[in-house]
């Protein structure tokens, strides 16, 4: 069984349905679909736990109520989860999803992310045959590098620019201009840039360069939640099984498709 892991943050998030989003001053009715736990990280754990590999979450988490209650769905899944508890509030989540499937992101409270110098099972990282890294202080990202392969988003690029610090591949969209821009502050210490590209696939280059397809969803496109770490948790699986960049690509695109059916995170 591959063996990767995931180092990152965790959001409770609230998933509510509208027709069309509310103008300045207004009143839209919405329909709550559910809450649970959420965020990048989550979706990428779930996705690799689809995939059949053997997960571990490396993460940090405020002791209350919401945090308990993602850590028991996480583990419900199969996921080992390594969590560093903060005497603060978890993050919580505002997530609309209109009838065109997409979403509108509102955050309340600071991301927690967990550090290198947690007392956490970092040595499990050793064995891991992959990482995917979206949060974590710089030694979180210097127990990451200890797997084979790391992959990681260029959202926590403030915490990766160190020369020292080399990454497989870092995976963004295109269409992001911010990730645009922290990934290119990345790409000296970088050996694949990978970009998504919706509809349209992606393409990676760097040590070596390519395209690829999307997939068609394989089903009604109900949600765009959770796509691009969907991507990226099948790209890593892949590099982490020995595949080529463009047979990873394929695995990420799948993943990615099969999220677009889904409402919300796995």
């Amino acid at each position: 069984m591959t063996s990767v892991a995931v180092v990152g943050h965790v959001e409770w998030v609230d998933f509510l349905r509208v027709a069309r989003y509310p103008p300045r001053g207004g009143l839209e009715q919405a329909t709550r679909e559910f809450a649970h736990a959420g965020g990048g990280a989550v979706v990428a754990a779930a996705t690799l736990a689809w995939l059949g590999a053997e997960v571990d979450f490396f993460c940090a988490l405020g002791d209350d109520q919401t945090a308990h209650a993602a850590s028991e769905e996480l583990s419900a899944r199969g996921i080992r989860v390594h969590a560093a508890w903060r005497d603060t509030a978890t993050r919580y989540v505002f997530t609309l999803l209109d009838d065109g499937g997409e979403r509108t992101i509102v955050t309340v409270g600071e991301r927690l992310q967990p550090a290198g110098d947690d007392p956490l099972e970092w040595d499990r990282l050793q064995d891991a045959d992959g990482v995917y890294l979206t949060a974590g202080d710089a030694g979180a990202g210097r127990r990451a590098r200890a797997a084979r392969v790391l992959v990681a988003t260029p959202r926590v690029c403030e915490r990766l620019h160190d020369p020292g610090l080399a990454i497989d591949a870092l995976v963004f969209s295109a269409s992001d201009r911010d990730e645009v821009r922290w990934a290119q502050d990345l790409a000296s210490q970088t050996r694949l840039m990978v970009a998504t590209d919706g509809e349209n696939g992606g393409r990676w280059w760097g040590e070596s360069e390519g395209r690829w397809a999307a997939v068609p969803p394989p089903g009604e496109v109900r949600d765009t939640y959770g796509c691009g770490d969907a991507f990226a948790a099948g790209f890593m699986f892949g590099l982490a099984q020995g595949l080529s960049p463009g047979e990873a690509a394929a695995v990420g695109a799948r993943c990615g498709a099969e999220m677009l059916t889904r409402v919300g995170a796995p």
